[in-house]
C-alpha cells in the first residue's frame, strides 16, 4: 500500500514526507526532526528532475536520505549548538557561584566545620575552619547550596 502510494505520488511523497517533519518539529521542538525534513526536501527536488531515471530507484532514494539525514543533523548540532552569546552577567542562574569572593560575617559560629552566614536576605549553610560568631569570612567555591568559606585576617 504505502509503495504503491509513494510510486503514484512521485517526488511529491518526499514533499509531503518533508511536509510531516516540519511540522512535526513545530510541535515538538528539539531541532532535530527539522534535519530530517531538509534532507527530505532535498531529496524531493532532486526527485523532481531524476524520477524517471533508472538510476534513481528507492535504494538510491533512501541511502541518500539516510546520508543526508545525518550530514545535515551534524553539522546543525555543530553549528547551532555553539554557545556565542556573550552576558554581563554570567551567573544568573547560578546563584551560589556569584556570592564566590564575596565577604561576609558569621551569624552562627563554625563547629565542627559547619555554620551558617546571611547575606542579603538568604541564609547559606558554609564550611570551613572553626570560627566564632561575628568573624569576617570570604567565600571561596560553592558546592550545591554549602558555601566554603575561610576566615578573614583583620
Amino acid at each position: 500500500m504505502i509503495a504503491r502510494l509513494v510510486t503514484d505520488l512521485g517526488p511529491w511523497s518526499w514533499w509531503i514526507l518533508a511536509a510531516i517533519l516540519l511540522a512535526a518539529e513545530l510541535v515538538a521542538p528539539g531541532v532535530f526532526l527539522i534535519w530530517i525534513g531538509a534532507a527530505a526536501l532535498v531529496i524531493g527536488a532532486i526527485s523532481l528532475a531524476l524520477w524517471d531515471t533508472g538510476i534513481w530507484n528507492w535504494h538510491v532514494q533512501l541511502l541518500l536520505f539516510a546520508l543526508l539525514s545525518a550530514v545535515f543533523a551534524i553539522l546543525g548540532r555543530r553549528y547551532y549548538g555553539r554557545d556565542y552569546a556573550k552576558t554581563d552577567e554570567p551567573f544568573l542562574n547560578q546563584r551560589e557561584a556569584s556570592l564566590i569572593g564575596r565577604t561576609a560575617t558569621l551569624q552562627e559560629p563554625i563547629t565542627e566545620g559547619r555554620g551558617r552566614i546571611k547575606l542579603d536576605d538568604t541564609w547559606w549553610p558554609v564550611q570551613g575552619e572553626d570560627a566564632p560568631a561575628g568573624a569576617r569570612v570570604r567565600i571561596s567555591s560553592a558546592h550545591g547550596r554549602t558555601l566554603t568559606v575561610e576566615q578573614v585576617p583583620n
